[in-house]
């Protein structure tokens, strides 16, 4: 069987029927791109309850890679992020403000993580592709980020583990309600995350695996 990368996706929410990071995350489920075979994990959109599923489809799967996908409403294109925080707030979405102070995500955490999937390869590759994308510098202080900061917290002895997040715009179907908000198809979507999933197993994976496949 070969190697494993986890991809997450978020189960719908905030009214809307589909979230297109479990519509990709699902539709990639059992694939096998440069070497690793995906395994589809959904999340619930509740900030602990995410990063416990996360930390459990690590223990369970042991996977060569993590990549964990969210959606973000308003945003015109594919977000790498860079960061993720130790703190998280359940109400408002993860509005954080002078009385709100948020909660750690993992107690007596580090601050902070950097991802560490090969963002620069990841950004030079949708680009080639003309695929929208860019890098971001935080993934929030909700459930996203709290994803993101288990999975670089479960692998943090790990430092040659690629491990990260990408945020996706809405779909198209979703901005059909409201034609202002940004919107990609979901196809193109997949097509980008197969083409990130690649150029991490280059990561992962040492060359003769890679040619294997």
């Amino acid at each position: 069987m070969p190697p494993i990368v986890v991809v997450t996706g978020f189960a719908p929410f905030g009214g809307e029927r589909i979230n297109p990071s479990w519509e990709v995350a699902r539709n990639l489920d059992g694939d096998v791109i440069g070497g690793l075979q995906v395994k589809s994990v959904r999340l619930p959109v509740n900030c602990m309850a995410a990063a416990r599923r996360v930390e459990a489809a690590f223990v369970r799967y042991r996977p060569r890679a993590i990549l964990g996908l969210g959606q973000a409403r308003g945003r015109p294109a594919l977000s790498l992020e860079r960061i993720a925080i130790n703190l998280f707030e359940q109400r408002k979405a993860g509005q954080l403000n002078a009385n709100t102070e948020g909660h750690p995500v993992i107690r007596e955490g580090p601050d902070a993580y950097f991802s560490r999937l090969p963002m620069g390869a990841i950004l030079k590759a949708l680009e080639r592709r003309k695929i929208p994308a860019s890098i971001s510098l935080s993934a929030g202080a909700y459930a996203c980020n709290a994803a993101m900061y288990a999975a670089l917290h479960a692998t943090r002895r790990r430092t040659d583990f690629p491990a990260g997040f990408i945020h996706l715009p809405f779909d198209a179907a979703q901005s059909a309600r409201d034609p202002a908000v940004p919107s990609m198809p979901i196809s193109l979507m997949e097509d980008a995350i197969r083409l990130a999933i690649g150029i991490i197993a280059r990561e992962a994976l040492p060359q003769p695996m890679r040619r294997a496949s």
